[in-house]
């Protein structure tokens, strides 16, 4: 029995000792799995969190509502004092904060730079998480002088581009353990990727509008054309051009809407489509009533379809515009020509002028005699006035400016040749309106003109078969700041692959002999020295249409007269006064002017010597007194110096008695001449007026006793 106790004892303890083991791994095991249970609590509630999280960043592509959705996470999840997101600026240069909470709110929208001493600045140039936190140096500066007790920061980094930081403080348990550095990086990782996206996404929607601005500012016409040629797109100019909205356009075809169907454009397109460098078309659309130039170009279409892209500007006025340089080069170069040819003439015309005027002074001839010379004077008038027409080309400007009253022409010139067109059966309208503002001009040029109009309306209707009414319309009126003057005619019109020659001197339609085809030219160079334009139009009935247009009382300087011209006012009717005997110098290359001249001006007073050339003058001056020096003044002395500057420079007090002549008609020589102060002369020019001059520096120095 005593041996059983111990035995029972021992049994009883291995008992007890059994059951408290059982009871405390029982416990041990309760706890762990209530930690099991705790972990996965969490873990649960960070999947759904990131679920949610994940739904909400899909909602929107707007960078500043994908950082606020995920600063507002963080503070939710991710039991820490403060969070921040920053967004990478413009350029790559620093951040700006975009969204911040808690302890960091106050960095909310402060723009930081690449340089800032921070752990926000110094994670972006990174690609992994930058931890800080107190110690013997401070506490750790997340950005701009604002610190915290701990600091993690991670930079938001998709596709090998850094598009931002996230950053979070002080952790309510004291650090940042594992988990919630997990899920600092699964929030990480999941805004960079959505900001990412926003990002490429404002990048291609900029791309787009900025394509459809350019698309639509474009001022010339702009089409993409798939492979069957019909337009896919088309931009504003287009459908301005057309007269059509856009979306009408859509489905059209291009040639079809444009052109009315062309070969040339077609073959245009398909090497554009084939990718083929083709030069631009230049094709005028009778449905437009424009002339367009077209460039193709191949671009890709639905599916890798061949398409092109098809400019389309309008070049009406470019052409009309280059016409008109070019009419106006040429009109340029027939000037420089006749201003030589015109220099030829007028040295002869001025001795048979001359000489026929003083031969029928003469007393001694028979009448006969005198009818040849009046055939002959007439005749070298009649070659003056055709120097004078071809002057206009070489000489621009008008002569005489006064304000003037087109209607007042009209009227004048309709009166002058109603008995013309009434032998001829042509009815003559005018429609005046009477608001017409004066302007600024040569009454006589501007005449000439009307007439020339009115002239060549005569001819052409004069032509027109019985059936035909014969009609010229003059109507005046005000337009875009001008007055202009419409002379239309009934007759046959002129032909169009002539339009472009007939304000080209001597280029005429008549018959020889019946027009010199300088009508038509001179007109165009009167107008345009006095601002204005002359222009041709296809009348809506037939026959032509020229529209002559003048500025509103143009700015027109009128020339200065001259010394000679004032002169010959005063002095026209001047009869030589006899007097004592004069030396009188003529200096001219020509020897038939120095002859008619010299015969002119000799008499018992009056001794004339002559010279050749400027040398002959210089010499005759040094060794001589003259009353009176008639010389030419562009004979040249030397190299660069003409005979009127030497003459001047070397004896000024000759400036009182001195008469330049000069065949050269050219505007700057016109222009230097009355800078000399002299009296001066354009041949040929009339005797009386040469004598009138000369006779007037013979009374001065008649009068100051020399």
């Amino acid at each position: 029995m005593s041996g059983w106790l111990p035995v029972a004892a021992l049994l009883l303890l291995v008992f007890i000792l059994g059951w408290r083991l059982g009871a405390a791994h029982a416990t041990a095991a309760r706890a762990e799995l209530e930690t099991t249970r705790a972990e996965l609590s969490r873990r649960l509630n960070e999947v759904f969190a990131l679920q949610e999280l994940s739904f909400v960043l899909s909602e929107s592509l707007q960078p500043q509502r994908i950082a606020d959705q995920v600063a507002s996470y963080l503070s939710r999840f991710s039991d820490t004092q403060g969070a921040l997101v920053a967004l990478a600026a413009e350029g790559g240069r620093g951040v700006r904060i975009a969204a911040a909470s808690g302890t960091l709110a106050a960095l909310r929208g402060r723009e930081i730079p690449e340089d800032d001493p921070g752990l926000l600045a110094r994670a972006l140039g990174q690609e992994q998480l930058v931890l800080g936190e107190s110690g013997p140096a401070g506490r750790p500066v997340v950005a701009a002088d604002v610190t915290a007790g701990r600091v993690a920061v991670l930079p938001l980094r998709a596709h090998g581009v850094t598009v931002g930081a996230l950053g979070a403080v002080d952790p309510l348990g004291g650090a940042f353990d594992p988990q919630a550095l997990r899920l600092l990086s699964t929030v990480a990782t999941h805004a960079a990727i959505v900001l990412s996206n926003a990002r490429f996404f404002d990048l291609v929607r900029a791309g787009r509008d900025q394509w459809e601005t350019t698309f639509n500012a474009l001022a010339e016409g702009l089409a993409v054309v798939d492979d069957t040629g019909r337009i896919r797109r088309a931009n504003r100019a287009l459908a301005t051009l057309v007269r059509a909205s856009i979306p009408s356009l859509t489905g059209r075809p291009l040639a079809e809407t444009l052109v009315g169907g062309s070969a040339e454009l077609a073959e245009l397109l398909a090497a554009a489509r084939r990718g083929e460098t083709a030069s631009p078309l230049t094709q005028p659309s009778a449905k437009l009533d424009r002339l367009l130039r077209f460039t193709a170009a191949p671009m890709r279409g639905e599916g890798g379809a061949a398409w092109a892209v098809v400019l389309i500007d309008d070049v009406t006025e470019q052409a009309a515009l280059e016409a008109q340089l070019i009419q106006s080069e040429k009109m340029a170069a027939v000037g420089q020509l006749v201003s030589g040819v015109a220099h030829e003439l007028n040295n002869p015309l001025t001795s048979i002028t001359g000489l026929a005027e003083f031969l029928l002074e003469q007393s001694t001839l028979s009448e006969r005699d005198h009818d040849h010379l009046r055939v002959v004077r007439d005749q070298a008038d009649r070659a003056g006035r055709i120097v004078r027409n071809l002057l206009t080309f070489a000489r621009k400007g008008p002569a005489d400016v006064a304000e003037l009253d087109l209607n007042d022409i009209v009227q004048r010139t309709a009166m002058l040749m109603g008995y013309e067109v009434k032998l001829r059966d042509i009815k003559l309208e005018t429609t005046l309106d009477p608001g017409v503002p004066a302007v600024l001009g040569d009454r006589y040029q501007i005449q000439q003109v009307v007439v020339n109009l009115v002239t060549n309306a005569i001819q052409a209707v004069q032509a027109n078969p019985p059936d035909r009414p014969r009609h010229i319309g003059l109507v005046t009126a005000v337009e875009d700041g001008e007055v202009l003057l419409r002379v239309s005619d009934s007759g046959a019109g002129i032909p169009e692959q002539v339009v472009g020659q007939i304000f080209t001197p001597f280029f005429t339609t008549k018959a020889p002999g019946q027009g010199t085809g300088l009508g038509l030219s001179i007109s165009y160079r009167i107008l345009e020295g006095h601002g204005g334009s002359l222009a041709v139009q296809r009348a809506v009935e037939g026959g032509a249409v020229f529209v002559m247009r003048l500025p509103i009382r143009s700015p027109i300087t009128p020339p200065r007269p001259s010394v000679a011209r004032a002169a010959i006012v005063t002095e026209e009717h001047e009869i030589m006064t006899p007097a004592p005997r004069y030396d009188i110098l003529l200096v001219d290359e020509d020897p038939a002017v120095r002859r008619m001249i010299s015969v002119l001006l000799s008499g018992p007073t009056n001794v004339v010597a002559t010279a050749s050339d400027a040398a002959q003058a210089v010499a005759q001056i040094e060794e001589r007194d003259f009353d009176v020096i008639i010389a030419d003044a562009r004979a040249p002395v030397s190299a660069g110096e003409r005979l009127a500057d030497h003459l001047l420079r070397r004896w000024p007090d000759l400036k009182e008695r001195t008469i330049f002549l000069t065949a050269d008609v050219r505007p700057e020589t016109d222009a230097w001449l009355k800078g000399l102060a002299c009296p001066y002369f354009l041949k040929p020019f009339r005797v009386g007026e040469l004598k009138a001059a000369t006779s007037k520096i013979l009374r001065r120095r008649r009068l100051v006793g020399q």
